[in-house]
Formats: C-alpha cells, structure tokens, sequence
C-alpha cells in the first residue's frame, strides 16, 4: 500500500526527496544607484531597501558579494531627466560609472544592466513620445545605443525591460556590430502592466507623468500572449527571458518552461516584497518561511534564478541553515 508519509517522517529523509532547491548561486539582487554625494536613502514603500549614489554603493555590493551572491540587476537614477532619455544612453551616465566602478573591485561579479528609457524621461514612459502616443520604431535606436554603452563599460548581460516590438533584434544587432557578439541578452518578455510595481516607481522615480503603460506592456489577463512575446524574443536573439511579476503569474512562469527551453528568470517584484515586510512587521505572518516558500514556489514552476529584494536575507538564511 502507498503511503507517501512514510517519505517525510524526519528532515533528513525529507531533504533527500525533496524535489526543488533554493540556492544562493541562482539568486539575482536589484541595485538602485543614483546621482549625488553621500546617498543611502531609505525607500520607505521597500523596508531595507536602499538608493545608493556612486561614492555609497559599494557598501551593498560588499554585502552582496560576502554572502556569495552571484549577481546584481543595475537600475540607475539620473539628477536630470529629458524628452528622450538621454542620460540613459550617456557614456558617462549614472549606469556606466556604476558598472565601472562595481568591475573594478568584483570583476567576477555578474552586472545585469537594466536597460530602459523611463528612469530618464521627463514624462517616465519607456519609450519616446509624440502626442501622446509612446513610439516603438523611433525608440529602438535609443534602446540599442544604451545597450552598447553598458556593454563596453562592462555588463556582462543586457536587459531590456522597455516591451518595445522588435528591440531585442534592434540590441542583438547593434551589440553584435560593435564586437559585443558574447553579451547575453535577459528580456523581459512576459512583462504585465501590473498594480505590484508601485513600490519601484517610487525607488526608481520611473512613474509616467501621464497616461499609463498599458499600450505596451502586457495585459495581465493575457497568459497564452506571453507565449508569442517568449517566441518573439528568442526569435530575434534573445539568451534568457524575464517573467514579471512572479506570484500572480507562476502559471505564466510553468507555461513558459513547458513549452521552450530557454533559462527562465521571475523577477518578485516590489510590490511582493513590501506586502510581505509589511505583513512581517505586523506580526502577521513568519516571513522566512514565507518568503521561502515563495522562493521554492517560483522554482517549483520552473524558474532557473530569481531576481528578488529578499536575495540578501535569503542569503543569510541559507547560510545559517547549513
């Protein structure tokens, strides 16, 4: 008679069957680097989650490094912003210097450069804008020549974050025609128009000054359209993709893995972070088990790494675990 209790009747045994790990060499950690002097800002919507300008950052990234994790997901933020994001694509840009500065001491370190228009735009929409209208075909050389420039200052993988038709051919191609043929590109390509970034925005100061972003980012209603996203991008040159949100899109997340072989990265955005903090600050829930469980849950729906704010706690907990 099958009795799956007997399996789980002491830590040990349940250890050797268990199916998924988490593991610190497939966690991701998001870094916001900003412009300034003698910055680390509180973000008060992500408890613990800091802004850092270029003479601060190190701090967090000697943090990251001492706990083993592998990678870092660069976001920058700019003093000053215009029509068409040109701070993004500057090569002395908050982004460049950052990466430059993070190689010098941690060459082996993994920089994933976010790569988008909206932390550097006036209006805080990803692309560029003509009557109100966000425009692909326009935006795409822009995209490209920031791809480049992170590049060359040492990312080891570009990731655009945009959801602009056809960028990910426009940065292969202009990656490749500079010699930059070895830089991985990670593409947010199941990307939604989600209410669980509002935490982001407010680290980022990325929100659209007008409007919002349905018109390129994905309906969340929509999970079988993520499909023709994945396809698209792996079509035109894509290495590894991006789901995002995570939680509310694990369905999204299996799908993706059943049907292509490709690496599969979730991204638990801030707003999954904060409802959890917050929560745990109540005294409401245990928040390493449930962040754990969290963790084991995107792996169990087929999730190769994680990009998550919880990456330096999670961290230690595995590492006082041991």
């Amino acid at each position: 008679m099958d009795r799956t209790r007997r399996l789980r009747k002491s830590e040990v045994l349940r250890s050797m069957v268990r199916e998924e790990h988490i593991r610190t060499d497939e966690l991701i950690y998001p870094v916001f680097v900003m412009e300034g002097n003698n910055i680390a800002s509180p973000v008060p919507s992500m408890p613990g989650i800091c802004q850092y300008s270029l003479d601060r950052v190190m701090e967090e990234i000697d943090r990251t490094v001492e706990l083993g994790i592998p990678a870092i997901l660069l976001f920058g933020i700019p003093e000053h912003k215009d029509e068409v994001g040109s701070g993004a694509y500057a090569v002395d840009g908050i982004v460049p210097q950052a990466i430059r500065l993070i190689k010098d001491k941690y060459p082996e370190l993994i920089i994933i450069a976010d790569v988008c228009l909206c932390e550097y735009t006036s209006h805080g929409h990803c692309g560029l804008i003509c009557d109100g209208e966000i425009l692909n075909d326009e935006t795409l050389p822009l995209l490209a020549k920031a791809s480049v420039v992170y590049a060359k200052a040492g990312a080891d993988i570009i990731a655009p974050s945009d959801m602009m038709d056809k960028r990910v051919a426009a940065i292969r191609e202009a990656l490749d025609a500079e010699g930059l043929v070895n830089t991985p590109i990670m593409a947010y390509s199941a990307k939604f128009a989600s209410g669980y970034y509002g935490p982001f925005r407010d680290a980022a100061h990325s929100a659209p000054g007008f409007g919002d972003r349905n018109t390129y980012q994905m309906d969340p209603a929509n999970g079988r359209e993520a499909l023709r996203e994945v396809a698209q991008d792996l079509e035109e040159g894509a290495d590894l993709i991006i789901a995002k949100p995570a939680m509310a899109y694990m369905d999204v997340i299996k799908d993706i893995s059943n049907n292509f072989n490709v690496p599969i990265v979730a991204y638990n955005v801030s707003g999954e972070y904060a409802m959890v903090k917050a929560a745990a600050a109540n005294g409401w829930i245990d928040e390493k088990k449930i962040v754990m469980e969290n963790m084991v849950g995107l792996k169990r729906a087929g999730a190769k790494m994680v990009i998550t704010y919880h990456a330096l706690d999670v961290a230690r907990w595995l590492r006082e675990d041991k």
